[in-house]
């Protein structure tokens, strides 16, 4: 008997279709639905109310939605890490055309998805070590990354975060890359599978296992006509840019993550721009300090062992 399961992703994740163009999804009796979310507090606020069963998401969004009451929805609850994905895809700072330099961006107005949010907590540190300050420049609202991507295009803002073709999409149309958050964040996490709760668990895990299963297949190489089609067809990617992108996926530094496992070390790395950027204290304490002790749940135990 088939299973459903609804995604929530901000990016179309290639990784997904190809597990369901290569029919990994069905031999673990899955059908999976993918849905675009606008933001990572949409997305949470969908997670927790059970509109979706599962979020393609940053590991900083499950830490604050978990143990900080400061973040946008105001409220935590029991949401976890089942595996990692990605670390980062390209993940980096990239600018409007006639943009060369941080130094330009003096004064710029920068687009983020909220604020506080893990990749602009990210933008907030290679910023900084390009010598810009947080009052060097205004935060613009912008929501997911593929809205970030219109807005830049459209002039909406001077730079952004980008990743998962959407770099590559820019790179084309003239923006400079300022800035490689690998270069300055390491080891790091870019995308997690995330769950609320225990609802639909051993899909979740099925889910995972063959997201893992893929990954392995694609940086392998055995997986490389699908995953060049289905990067030109969900990412809207020319065959030239589909070709870096799955190169992309197979880099040990920014790609696909070949074990699943969220490392204490690139958990440490997205802890660390939380508690540096927004400190999280609740009656004198941080609690974020001892996020990552396994008793405190953050990472499901498959996906701290390995499958």
């Amino acid at each position: 008997m088939t299973r459903h399961l609804v995604v929530g992703a901000f990016s179309p994740s290639v990784l997904l279709r190809v597990s369901r163009r290569t029919g990994v999804l069905a031999e673990h009796d899955l059908d999976v639905e993918e849905r675009p979310v606008p933001s990572s507090p949409a997305q949470f606020r969908s997670l927790i109310d059970g509109e979706l069963d599962v979020a393609l998401t940053s590991p900083d969004n499950v830490v604050a939605y978990r143990f900080d009451p400061g973040n946008p929805l105001g409220e935590t609850t029991d949401v976890r890490i089942v595996s990692a994905v990605d670390r980062g895809l390209g993940l980096g700072v990239y600018a409007r055309p006639g943009i060369e330099s941080a130094a330009d961006l003096k004064g710029a107005t920068i687009g983020v998805d909220v604020p506080g949010s893990g990749f602009a907590l990210g933008l907030y540190a290679l910023l900084e070590s390009l010598g810009l300050d947080r009052g060097d420049y205004e935060i613009a609202t912008l929501g997911s990354t593929p809205r970030r991507l219109e807005a830049l295009l459209a002039g909406g803002c001077d730079a952004t975060m980008l990743n998962a073709g959407n770099e590559l999409r820019a790179e084309a149309a003239g923006s400079a890359r300022i800035g490689r958050l690998v270069d300055v964040c390491r080891p790091y996490l870019g995308t997690v599978v995330s769950v609320a709760g225990d609802r639909k668990r051993p899909l979740v895990e099925a889910l995972a296992a063959a997201l893992l299963e893929t990954a392995g297949e694609i940086r392998a190489g055995r997986a490389d006509q699908v995953t060049l089609e289905e990067a030109v067809e969900a990412l809207r990617l020319p065959e030239a840019l589909a070709v870096r992108y799955l190169e992309r996926l197979k880099d040990p530094e920014e790609g696909l993550v070949a074990d699943g496992v969220a490392d204490l070390e690139s958990m440490e790395t997205i802890v660390g721009l939380r508690r540096r950027y927004i400190p999280a204290v609740v009656d004198g304490t941080d609690v974020l300090a001892a996020a990552l002790d396994p008793s405190r749940g953050l990472i499901d135990p498959p996906a701290a062992t390995g499958r």
